[in-house]
């Protein structure tokens, strides 16, 4: 792969130092990783994407690689008034914008707050629909509502955290489990937010990509998306899991520079 020229800068938005990536000339490109991600997990993307003439930027999010974590918790909505800000500083507009799970809930958030900003979506393995409280989950909720009460106690108070984390388990939100401080509560307050009644706002061009056998977001959830979102394409990816990024760069930077050259 002919070498690209990567530039790092540091910019202050909202009181926290920013690391970024920038990558590349041409039309803006605006990339949000994932929840334990950083830029780094998208060079090879973001190299393919730079060659194809685009103008590739990739910051840590705050909390994330080497952008320090905010000093109180984030919801979806607080990120997204971050990535405004940002785009802000970095004159950006009329972009191209890509989240990738957790950095998806931020996308949704976003193409729907400033639809006027974002030329065209890619949501690639997106979190954000919570799932439907089947029967499983029902009684998970209701132990874990009796199991707050069982352990207020003091004496069984120091048992709450691993309890919890065993329910968070239970409902794959393997993110909680892993996530520390205030992180911790952060990812607490995403899960919380569902965005499937945003989705019919979006109306910029959208390419929803997922790997078929992602077991963190299943694939049933982009069917979800491209049914509410109106004006979207929808590619499945045979054999690959939650990280396409990763998995196979090459394919999905090609499903991606296909969809943005396409006029429609």
């Amino acid at each position: 792969m002919r070498l690209v020229k990567k530039n790092e800068e540091k910019i202050l938005i909202k009181g926290i130092r920013v690391n970024l990536r920038i990558t590349g000339e041409g039309k803006p490109f605006l990339i949000l990783h994932g929840w334990g991600g950083s830029s780094d997990s998208w060079d090879k993307v973001q190299r393919l994407l730079s060659l194809a003439k685009y103008r590739v930027i990739v910051p840590d999010l705050p909390g994330f690689g080497k952008t320090k974590t905010p000093r109180k918790a984030w919801g979806v909505g607080d990120y997204g008034d971050f990535i405004f800000e940002l785009t802000e500083k970095l004159n950006l507009d009329n972009f191209y914008l890509l989240g990738h799970s957790f950095g998806g809930r931020i996308a949704v958030k976003f193409a729907v707050s400033y639809p006027d900003k974002v030329k065209k979506l890619i949501l690639c393995d997106a979190a954000g629909i919570k799932p439907k409280w089947y029967f499983k989950n029902k009684l998970i909720f209701t132990l874990a509502r009796i199991g707050n009460a069982v352990f207020t106690p003091k004496l069984l108070s120091r048992f709450k955290d691993g309890a919890r984390n065993f329910f968070y388990k239970f409902l794959r939100h393997y993110d909680y489990v892993k996530a520390e401080g205030t992180m911790k509560e952060t990812i607490k307050k995403v899960l919380q937010e569902d965005l499937f009644p945003e989705l019919a706002k979006i109306k910029i061009p959208t390419l929803i990509i997922w790997g078929r056998k992602d077991k963190l977001v299943p694939v049933k959830y982009a069917y979800d998306f491209y049914q509410e979102i109106e004006n979207s394409k929808i590619v499945i990816l045979r054999g690959i899991g939650h990280s396409p990024h990763l998995e196979v760069p090459d394919v999905l930077a090609a499903q991606i520079i296909g969809f943005l050259r396409n006029q429609k």
